[in-house]
């Protein structure tokens, strides 16, 4: 006899993970929107000391990381929560506030967690596609807000389209919002995002106490194998709520300590993202050259339109073969051939393009 599931396990979707973790020669890996920045020799010799204590367990209110979280950003440190990773803090705000009846609302295509937290609770998603620009279309969503819904989720800049919207928009839009309805505005790439400054948002949680901003260290910090994120919050009482749905120890002595040392690097986190967005440009240019057409990217990644006529599989298939990953459109949510592609260092790049053109060309000649 088959092991019984619970039900909910039948509807929560599969993450569409990137391949390739498994092979062993070098690759291109422009898949998963991480840093091709090594940690800095600083915070690794954070990590270093912090291996003498893993027989103990971590801080489990991650009291030091949230007083220096506090006071880069002026948040008080019991409106801040931390994460093993922030994913980590959108399923548990999923726990915490959604429950069949109620309703999460969101834009598709978005980040692919998203529909965990609706399959996981028996809530129903609403979601709501994207504008023209494939920004999020915020009018539209403010339109889709009833007495049932309990969270909203706004990815700026968004992931997979890379696209950003005017901090003023969200703004409209969260006077809109009622104020017993949580709005997690998922920043994970903010400190690429050129249109504003990336702590402009900050301002707004005063006045929306149902606000929570959504950061990560994962991204341009360049520590996704550790795993922390942290959440900004108008209120005191989405923390605690949080940390109550969720196991002990959640965030690792390792991640800790070594988000506590790169928060003491802003030249070097804005260093990187000038290098970064070079290569935005730069990368942009070349597509626009193989008559390639790219969302405007304010973020690490671009999300590159292939055109109704080509096979994104077969394109997929054959950069993959010239050894360079990126991710597939459709995994995405894409109604459309699309790719997602990571901005890596530049050689990295110039692979990636010398191989699309490659791959284009025999489709251009048929």
């Amino acid at each position: 006899m088959a092991i019984e599931f619970s039900e909910r396990i039948r509807r929560i979707p599969t993450y569409p993970a990137a391949g390739g973790y498994a092979q062993q020669e070098p690759l291109v890996r422009l898949a998963s929107n991480e840093s091709p920045f090594e940690p800095l020799p600083a915070v690794r010799a954070a990590i270093d000391r912090a291996l003498s204590s893993l027989n103990r367990y971590p801080d489990p209110t991650n009291s030091l990381l949230r007083r220096r979280l506090s006071e880069r950003y002026g948040v008080p440190a019991e409106r801040i929560a931390i994460g093993n990773g922030s994913c980590d803090i959108l399923l548990a705000a999923g726990e915490a506030l959604l429950e069949p009846g109620a309703e999460v609302l969101y834009a598709w295509p978005s980040f692919s967690v998203y529909p965990h937290l609706a399959a996981a609770s028996g809530a129903r998603a609403v979601t709501v596609g994207l504008d023209e620009r494939e920004c999020h279309d915020l009018e539209a969503m403010a339109r889709e807000l009833t007495v049932a819904t309990r969270l909203v989720l706004v990815c700026n800049p968004n992931n997979p389209t890379s696209t950003a919207i005017p901090l003023a928009d969200i703004a409209a839009f969260l006077q809109e919002v009622p104020p017993h309805v949580c709005v997690i505005l998922d920043e994970a790439y903010c400190e690429f995002n050129l249109l504003e400054d990336p702590d402009a948002s900050i301002e707004l949680l005063d006045a929306h106490p149902n606000l929570a901003l959504l950061r990560t260290f994962s991204k341009v910090h360049g520590l996704c194998g550790l795993r922390v994120g942290f959440a900004l919050c108008g209120s005191a009482e989405l923390p605690p709520a949080l940390d109550q749905v969720r196991q002990p120890f959640f965030c690792n002595a390792l991640a800790q300590a070594a988000a506590l040392e790169a928060l003491e690097h802003q030249d070097t986190v804005e260093e990187r993202v000038a290098r970064t967005v070079a290569e935005r440009i730069s990368m942009d240019e070349r597509l626009r050259a193989l008559g390639l057409r790219a969302a405007d990217s304010q973020a690490n990644f671009c999300w590159v339109q292939l055109g109704e006529e080509r096979d994104e599989e077969e394109i997929m298939r054959g950069l993959a073969e010239r050894g360079v990953l990126v991710r597939a459109g459709s995994a995405l949510g894409s109604p459309t051939p699309a790719l997602r592609v990571t901005y890596g260092l530049p050689e990295e790049n110039r692979r990636f393009l010398d191989a699309l053109a490659e791959v284009l060309e025999p489709a251009a000649t048929r």
